[in-house]
């Protein structure tokens, strides 16, 4: 028998500051999206924002419903939206944020299982990395190069 280790990186960033300016704008369109969630069971309001090749930002929020668990995540929803309406673009980075309750308190959530592997379909189906920014205690911004890092034994077509 052996032991075998999965490793992935992530980079840490002190603040959204030390981010390119598109990428803090991605951010903040992942925070101003969890004002329009839909969330009246769990009150647990998801932003997602994804970039673009041509530059343009996309965002979307969760969408809960009464027979749960058929609503929608923020994730989910954004990348969909985008493979529905333009198909052909290529998405370079996603930005993920939660805010519980009814204030403005931020929090980091990494995508669910689920959505890892939505986002993962879109990686390998455009043949190029999606850049994931999370949320990380005191407001440090977590970045991975490519969903496929979160989820190192993915299931892929066979």
């Amino acid at each position: 028998m052996k032991n075998l280790t999965l490793t992935i990186s992530l980079k840490a960033f002190d603040a959204a500051s030390e981010l390119p300016p598109q990428e803090q704008a991605l951010l903040q369109a992942a925070r101003k999206a969890t004002y329009q969630s839909y969330a009246p069971y769990s009150q647990f309001h998801v932003g997602a924002a994804v970039l673009l090749d041509d530059g343009s930002i996309i965002s979307a929020n969760n969408q809960e419903n009464a027979a749960f668990p058929s609503g929608s995540c923020a994730e989910q929803s954004a990348i969909f939206w985008v493979g529905a309406n333009y198909p052909d673009k290529i998405i370079k980075a996603i930005a993920v944020i939660a805010r519980p309750g009814k204030g403005d308190d931020f929090r980091g959530v990494p995508p669910c299982g689920a959505c890892r592997q939505a986002m993962l379909e879109y990686e390998v189906r455009q043949k190029a990395p999606i850049r994931l920014l999370m949320l990380g205690t005191d407001n440090q911004i977590i970045m991975t190069e490519c969903i496929g890092d979160l989820l190192p034994l993915k299931f892929d077509e066979f």
